[in-house]
């Protein structure tokens, strides 16, 4: 894929309760939401939602990728140590090759707030020409992963993993990404 090719993105909620109706998903709103806040690229969104089961993951990630041609995976959920958290298992279960800073990052990111961020188990692969990053579950968490920390002037103090997502992208041959700089500076080298 490249400029020219749309840009299909995945999101996938992972939750026993919310996919079964005990209450109410944020997570994918929350994505939706910050997707067309930061994304100057025009975009689709495939979206699940989806109870904790490994083989059920594994199944949604393959087709998002395999079938729907989604560059970029996002899922929120599932992260924790509990033994019904299987995200992190599922997804590197579909992977080609393992991108350990995005997990290291969105760690540090959590860290600031709770010393609990050393539980998630936070993973980013490739698979085929798609990145699929494993996201926190709350709206909150979400964002200040993948837009990073500000300090009282505006000015970023700890970058978000989205600042590396378009430049992944182009080097495994998926769709390109422009980001709303205020928001998103996307790194690209200079040539």
């Amino acid at each position: 894929m490249r400029m020219s090719e749309a840009l299909r993105i995945g999101l996938v909620s992972v939750s026993d309760r919310a996919s079964s109706g005990v209450y109410e998903d944020k997570g994918l709103p929350a994505l939706k939401s910050w997707l067309e806040e930061v994304l100057q690229t025009p975009f689709t969104v495939v979206e699940r939602l989806i109870p904790d089961e490994q083989p059920l993951i594994e199944t949604t990630l393959k087709a998002l990728v395999d079938e729907d041609g989604c560059g970029l995976v996002l899922t929120t959920g599932g992260t924790g140590p509990a033994p019904r958290d299987v995200t992190p298992d599922a997804t590197l279960a579909v992977a080609d090759r393992e991108m350990p800073g995005f997990g290291e990052q969105m760690r540090q990111i959590s860290l600031r707030f709770v010393p609990t961020a050393i539980l998630s188990r936070q993973v980013g692969v490739i698979r085929k020409q798609a990145l699929i990053l494993n996201l926190p579950g709350q709206p909150k968490a979400i964002k200040e992963t993948l837009e990073g920390l500000r300090d009282a002037d505006g000015q970023v103090v700890v970058p978000g993993i989205f600042a590396a997502v378009p430049y992944c992208l182009d080097l495994i041959g998926a769709a390109y990404i422009e980001t709303n700089e205020h928001r998103v500076k996307a790194f690209r080298p200079k040539k």
